[in-house]
This record gives C-alpha cells, structure tokens and sequence, in this order.
C-alpha cells in the first residue's frame, strides 16, 4: 500500500470552521481599510529573484536563508514572495501608480519563508499589507498607526494585552555614523556574542540589537544608540510624531533597539506587541521606507506601511469570532423524484430574492428520516421538505428545528417571507 502524502511541514489546512472565521476577520479589516479610503493592490506570488535582493538586502536572514527560490525552465531565478511592500513598490515603478503621486495601497494574501515552524510562524503565511507613497511627513506615520488601533477595535483585540512599541532609524548618514561605533563596541564584547550576532557584526550589525538572547540583550542595553546620531531633520520628525501621538491619546513605549529585519527601513518604525503569544508577540510591523522607490530604479519617493499577520491575529480572537458565525438558515430534504426538480427550482427563487440566505439542498437521496439528521448535523434553523403533495400545491412543510415555531405547510411568497424575517433577526 502506497503512503499517504502529508503536506509540507510549516504549511496547514484551514478546516471549514476556521476558514470562516478567517474570512470573517479580513472582512472586519478591510472593512477599516474602506473607511479609511485605501485601495486594494495585487501582485504576484512568484518574482524574480533579484527583486528581493535589491529591496531586501542580500545579508539578510529572509534573503540568505529563508526564501524559497528556484530556476525556471527558462533559466530565470524566481522566489516565492516572502514580503508584500517590493512587489508593490515594482509594480507602482512598472506602471507608473508613483511618480508625483500620493497612494494609499493595501493586499492581502499568501507569503513564503523556510523558518522553522513553531506557533505563530509559519512556512506559508498570511499577510495584510499597507504601503503609502509621495507623503512626506509623520501625519502618514500616525495615520498608518491610528488605523492599525482602528482594526484591533474591529476584531475585539483587548488593548490591555497590546502594547505599540516605536523607534527611529534615521537616516543614511546617521546609519553610517552609529555603524561604526556599533561595531566597534560589539567587537569589544564579542566574546559573549551568540554565533547570530557574531555572524551579523559585520553585515547587519543593527539586528544584534534585536536579539532575543538574554546575554546578547544585556551587552545590547549599554551599546551605542542610533537616535543619539540623528540629524535635526530626522530628530525632528521623530519628535512630532511622538506629540501628534500624545494628543491623541495613542499609548506607546520608545524601544531603542527596535529595528526591522529589512535593510530598506529609515526614520519611524513601529510594532505592536501581544503578551499572549510567547516570543512570536509581534502581530504588526511597520515603519518608514523613503529611500527604496530610488534604490529600486525610481524616483525618489517618500513611502511609508505596514503588514499585519493573520494567522497570530487569529489565534487571538479566533473563539470571539467563532461565537459570531453564522449557522445554515434552511436544510431542503427532498422526497421522490419530482422533488428534486421542484427543489432546485424553488431555491433557485429563494436565491435570487435572498441572496444572504444560505440553504443546504439535500443530495444523493436518502429516506425522511436520514435526511433529518443530516439537518439536524448541519446546524440548520429550519428543515424545508418538498414531497409529492408538497410539488402538485406548490407548496412547502417548514419544520423548526431549533424550537422557533410549530411545523406549518407555506406557499412559496409565505416561504420567502418567513426566510426575509429571520434574516432580519
């Protein structure tokens, strides 16, 4: 007997019921996203490859280790996209959506990273994505930020167990001014560095500062830091942004030594934290990235976005949404032959004139009473039986099943009547 084939690690399924539930929270945010005026974007799943070592940077993990990327018949090298903000950033170049434009874009789909799997991290993700361009200012930085509160108000996020968490990158220059003294103050303690950080001393020493390792993290409180070598105009910025956050009653904490794991990031960037997931806590990463439209083959072009994680964003208010799903209004049990053309006719009606009514017809026959519990399984409100006097009256017997009524023979204006009814209910 041959073997069955399970799926790749780090790549589930989505049951029914949580493929529902997941459905349900893209709605709540991109229904926020509505408001806010954004558009929706699509792009690709499969680019070439040097699309992300541009944008990216060839000495990142994403880039070194965790894409998947292969050559094509053709001889091309492509990988599966493992962010949305080059694609975006490619397509509004090759289209002409960004030269002397200010956009508001947001996507949602599928994303791709060979990490090792563990809760809250997956080889194929889900993302929403935001990317903004042509706006200068941190009016857009807050708005990004005031929108980001907006969705968690929506899912019913607990603000008690998030916190926003801020920080500035700066620019090129003050970059290149904290590099060198960061590096040579790792160099002073590279003894107590873990491989990770020696590994990235020289390449990307800014991400030693990320560390999760507890030693690497007490050298990394007394190291240089980046905000110390802004210049007026980036200090400036930071600091406006900090004030239009305040007076808006936006909660936040500085983190010296949050940075992203992007090389394209500049002056603010931002996560918001959870308690309730252990280390994988982040479940919203954005920040600035001004320089990339330019470094990409554009020109230059401010911009700035985020992404949110729908698949810890879930595991969050997951049973909040479950308990908000809607059951199956009508099961159709069907019996005799002629039925089943009067079946389908009547819900073919029902459909059009109720188009939120959802209704399961009964297939591949059965007798009344195993259809009845095929009703009862689907967690319908009502079972509508059609026999032979049902289709000769044009009628049809309507039987509660979730103690909402007696059993009543209707006709069929009664019928979609009663199904507008409890719509509204």
């Amino acid at each position: 007997m041959s073997k069955n084939i399970q799926s790749i690690r780090g790549m589930h399924d989505f049951a029914p019921d949580e493929a529902v539930s997941m459905r349900m929270l893209e709605k709540k945010l991109q229904q926020v996203l509505h408001q806010y005026a954004y558009q929706e974007v699509r792009t690709p799943i499969v680019e070439k490859l040097d699309l992300f070592k541009r944008s990216i940077g060839e000495v990142t993990d994403i880039v070194e280790k965790e894409m998947y990327a292969f050559e094509d018949r053709g001889g091309d090298w492509l990988g599966l996209r493992p962010e949305g903000t080059a694609s975006v950033v490619r397509a509004g170049i090759q289209n002409g959506w960004l030269h002397n434009q200010q956009q508001r874009y947001w996507y949602i789909g599928p994303f791709f990273r060979r990490e090792r799997p563990q809760k809250g991290r997956y080889r194929q993700f889900h993302q929403l994505g935001v990317e903004t361009f042509g706006i200068q200012g941190p009016d857009i930085d807050v708005e990004l930020i005031l929108m980001t509160r907006a969705m968690w108000e929506a899912v019913g996020l607990q603000s008690e167990n998030l916190q926003l968490q801020i920080n500035t990158l700066g620019d090129s220059e003050a970059r290149a001014k904290h590099r060198e003294v960061l590096i040579e103050y790792l160099l002073s303690h590279q003894d107590s560095l873990d491989e990770e950080g020696k590994n990235r001393l020289h390449t990307n020493p800014l991400r030693v500062l990320d560390s999760k390792n507890l030693e690497v993290q007490a050298i990394v409180s007394d190291a240089p830091m980046l905000i110390d070598y802004l210049d007026d105009e980036a200090k400036q910025h930071f600091e406006l942004l900090q004030t239009m956050l305040s007076n808006l009653n936006v909660d936040f904490v500085l983190n010296p030594t949050l940075v992203r794991g992007l090389d394209y990031y500049n002056r603010t960037v931002f996560e918001w934290i959870t308690t309730e997931l252990g280390a994988q806590g982040t479940i919203c990463a954005g920040g600035r990235y001004d320089n990339l439209v330019d470094q990409m083959g554009g020109r230059k072009t401010p911009a700035a976005g985020f992404a949110v994680g729908l698949e810890r964003l879930h595991s969050l208010v997951a049973e909040q949404l479950s308990s908000q799903l809607q059951d199956i209004d009508a099961y159709f049990v069907i019996l005799g032959v002629k039925a089943v053309s009067y079946g389908f006719e009547l819900m073919a009606k029902i459909r059009q004139q109720n188009t939120h009514c959802a209704i399961q017809m009964n297939c591949g026959g059965g007798s009344i009473k195993s259809q009845m519990k095929r009703a009862d399984r689907s967690g319908a409100r009502l079972a509508l039986i059609a026999g032979e006097d049902e289709v000769n009256n044009r009628t049809i017997t309507v039987k509660f099943l979730k103690g909402e009524g007696e059993q009543k023979t209707l006709s069929e204006i009664e019928l979609l009547d009663l199904l507008s009814q409890l719509q509204k209910l």
